[in-house]
């Protein structure tokens, strides 16, 4: 148990030395840097939303949920307000899979 709190600890202090150091850093590094930096963010965030959709558990996830995200993926792309993109992309997956799409 000491392990698991020291191991919580650490992370904590590494976290809170990340966020803070993001902004005074940032005033200092090259315009190409902080390019790469936002775009390795959207890279990693897409990567993560691909893989919560596609996937569940180690197989594909089916088709109802993918579609579903895509729903959402548009309506934010459209600006709907967050609420609608959320509840949007629910009722899609759970209306195909309601009519047996996996």
């Amino acid at each position: 148990m000491t392990t698991l709190l020291i191991a919580i600890a650490v992370l904590a202090v590494g976290t809170f030395a990340f966020r803070f150091a993001g902004p005074l850093l940032q005033t200092r590094m090259p315009p190409r840097v902080q390019n790469l930096m936002t775009i390795s963010a959207t890279v990693l965030l897409v990567a993560v939303v691909a893989t919560s959709a596609l996937t569940e558990g180690h197989g594909f996830a089916g088709f109802a949920r993918p579609i579903g995200v895509a729903v959402g993926g548009v309506l934010a792309w459209r600006k709907a307000p967050f609420l609608v993109v959320v509840v949007t992309a629910a009722a899609v997956t759970a209306l195909l899979r309601l009519a047996g799409v996996p």
